[in-house]
């Protein structure tokens, strides 16, 4: 992990931070100075990416297509291998966190904790939504589809309860429009100095591929109003949790860059 998020406070005097800024390039780290929040900076942003990958799935979007169109992108691996890699645990206490700290701006999914109680831990005993095995690379477990189905079955979001129609580009967009929104709101709050500060700990600290920029970037390139648009047609559709943030409403409707500096008083408004 390249990354060193460098909390700073109110109280946080200017000489720490330097201090500190000079400590991660002698231990061979990249520091970001970030403001202090649930989740920090990276976190805090990419909530909402494994999270929207589990609607999408519990919606009726298979597993494995999830993980390809992600992996397609650029990532190196897609969100439910990352689930297996990091442990179903620490993203059900992780999901709870931000549940609490975020209500209705979070999706739950009992998917994590069928697959515990069916006894897989992901790649630490070799079984997860991948099969894991010692010279072998991993490879899809088709025996958890009952898994999902019963997920599915819990949550009951399908429409009409018959599985989404999507493309890849918009799987792709459902999972990634909501990281730029919260995105959004981190550059808002000033939890960030600058955009280019997300995008660099983007890159480092959740392996955003590097070549499309940075999250903040690449959003850019992508424009929005398309995003804008997008999200508020899924929260028509599909509830709050795709619900676009002022920010981004402001910004669509300026056509103002995503990566133009916050003003000072408007980040100051934000975290009153």
């Amino acid at each position: 992990m390249p990354l060193l998020e460098i909390v700073r406070s109110e109280r946080t005097s200017a000489q720490v931070i330097l201090d500190l800024m000079t400590v991660g390039k002698i231990i061979k780290k990249v520091p970001v100075v970030v403001g202090n929040c649930v989740g920090f900076a990276v976190n805090r942003a990419f909530f909402p990416y494994s999270q929207s990958a589990h609607m999408l799935v519990n919606l009726g979007v298979d597993v494995f297509r999830v993980d390809r169109v992600i992996t397609n992108f650029g990532f190196p691996i897609g969100p439910f291998q990352l689930g297996d890699v990091a442990g179903y645990g620490v993203g059900l206490a992780v999901g709870k966190i931000f549940a609490d700290a975020f209500p209705g701006r979070t999706f739950k999914s009992p998917l994590g904790e069928l697959l515990i109680k069916s006894g897989r831990n992901g790649k630490s005993n070799g079984k997860g939504y991948y099969i894991y095995e010692k010279g072998n690379r991993p490879r899809p477990d088709p025996s958890i589809l009952p898994l999902v189905e019963e997920s599915r079955r819990l949550t009951n979001i399908r429409p009409g309860g018959k599985p989404i129609s999507v493309s890849d580009q918009e799987i792709l967009e459902m999972i990634l429009f909501p990281v730029v929104n919260e995105s959004c709101r981190v550059l808002e709050e000033g939890v960030v100095i600058r955009a280019s500060d997300l995008d660099i700990a983007s890159v480092l600290g959740m392996s955003f591929p590097s070549y499309r920029g940075g999250i903040v970037f690449w959003a850019d390139r992508v424009g929005a109003d398309h995003i804008y648009k997008s999200l508020k047609k899924w929260s028509e559709l599909y509830g709050s949790f795709f619900k676009p943030s002022r920010f981004l409403e402001e910004r669509a409707s300026k056509g103002v860059p995503l990566s133009a500096p916050v003003s000072s008083s408007s980040a100051s408004r934000s975290r009153m």
